[in-house]
């Protein structure tokens, strides 16, 4: 099955959301609809009755659409305005004074199984939890992973962790020590990449696999479903959240060889090295020996072969994104984005071409045609630039600015930005 990403708290999901993102009405909340899901929900939260992390994943859900301005929640709805980033993401959010998971309407109703859709679900309850479970961590900057030898050693160990995860005894042992083997091969070439893999691992990881094994009806049911997302995985255009999978393969491995691992993770914790412990393995001597076992010189020649084509992608996306007048949009605000083909720049950030919708402070932006994030999250907008009022328009983009901020010239002849109007 095909997945992407969407963020904030970013969830694997279809480019089916691409077909309702133009269709309002099909967008609307449908509160019987809503009413299932929150009974589907409510069901596997208490199934699991703290079984996982010593405290219920139930709590405030909403769902809402931004367009149609309809919601639905499964308890009362505190009075007064929304929160802005409602219907603009799927992600933890204030509100009357607690913390819901809240949902994009039309992205829920995408998702095509019961399956799919109860993972997502889980996903956000648990990161409705997580920062009481004091397990919360900033994002990685992981660029790496979407260069030639990231890839590789990552595909070598979202192969190894299947191998694991299909097998027991010493042969999982085998298979858990070749995977730990092609973590540290990648660690190694890339400063910091540890540190930065590690974080996502536990941010995402954890709520990944929180959403297959609460949902799973059986073990045998939560390691295909692990299975399922590693070889789907390969498949995705870019690696950049890589966090997912592979925090859920090293979560549900722990399970087996280490019962009480959830009780000791920690925010600093690094699951591949819990598991090494748990199962007293160490990395084997020769990497480029182990890779053999799984494919390892043909990945290396796919891989150098789509190396090729994507500098020939950099080249053109630096012109328009980069090189090319821009409108700079601040950071900050929640919202919703397709990292499907998502393609770094160095230097520059990351160019998602998909759609991309966000709201925050400085009000609210819809790309159909692709936007740059710059690592501290400022946004890049192709120009030019037309302006009518608060409302900013370019190569398939629409920003509205909110009251307080102003447009100004940018750094560069030709660049815009938005700023607060106290500067």
């Amino acid at each position: 099955m095909s997945r992407h990403i969407i963020t904030c708290a970013s969830w694997f999901g279809l480019i089916l959301l691409l077909l309702c993102i133009f269709n309002p009405a099909a967008a609307q909340v449908d509160q019987q609809r809503a009413e299932a899901y929150f009974r589907e929900a409510a069901a596997i939260c208490q199934r699991d009755s703290g079984r996982l992390w010593g405290v219920s994943l139930c709590g405030p859900m909403v769902f809402a659409d931004v367009r149609t301005r309809t919601l639905a929640t499964n308890q009362p709805r505190p009075t007064g305005d929304w929160p802005r980033v409602l219907g603009f993401t799927n992600a933890p959010i204030e509100w009357g004074g607690l913390r819901w998971s809240a949902y994009i309407w039309e992205f829920t109703t995408a998702l095509p199984t019961a399956r799919d859709r109860c993972e997502f679900m889980l996903h956000e309850l648990f990161h409705r939890i997580q920062p009481d479970l004091g397990l919360m961590t900033l994002s990685g900057q992981n660029a790496h992973l979407d260069t030639v030898e990231g890839r590789i050693w990552l595909q070598l160990e979202w192969r190894a962790l299947s191998r694991a995860l299909a097998q027991s005894g010493e042969d999982r042992k085998r298979a858990v020590s070749d995977a730990v083997t092609f973590r540290s091969a990648r660690r190694s070439q890339f400063a910091n990449a540890a540190e930065n893999e590690r974080v996502e691992e536990i941010r995402e990881g954890l709520a990944q696999y929180t959403g297959i094994v609460a949902t799973a009806d059986s073990r045998a049911e939560a390691v295909a479903s692990t299975i399922e997302h590693l070889a789907s995985a390969e498949r995705q255009e870019t690696f950049l959240q890589q966090s997912y999978v592979t925090g859920t393969a090293y979560g549900v491995l722990l399970d087996d060889a280490s019962a009480d691992w959830r009780r000791r993770v920690r925010s600093d914790s690094d699951l591949g090295q819990m598991l090494m412990a748990a199962l007293d393995v160490t990395p084997v001597a020769n990497a480029v020996e182990a890779s053999a076992r799984y494919g390892g010189m043909q990945l290396r020649a796919a891989e150098q072969a789509r190396e090729e084509q994507r500098k020939a992608l950099v080249r053109e996306l630096q012109n328009r994104f980069v090189d090319g007048p821009v409108l700079l949009v601040p950071s900050g605000g929640g919202g919703t984005f397709n990292a499907q083909g998502a393609t770094p720049i160095p230097g520059a950030g990351t160019v998602y071409v998909l759609p991309y919708r966000m709201s925050g402070g400085w009000g609210t932006l819809e790309a159909m045609n692709g936007v740059l994030i710059n690592d501290d999250g400022t946004r890049h907008l192709p120009g030019p630039v037309r302006i009518d009022g608060d409302t900013l328009t370019g190569d398939g983009w629409r920003v509205t600015v909110a009251r307080g901020w102003l447009v100004r010239s940018g750094p560069r002849s030709g660049d815009y930005q938005i700023i607060p109007d106290s500067q």
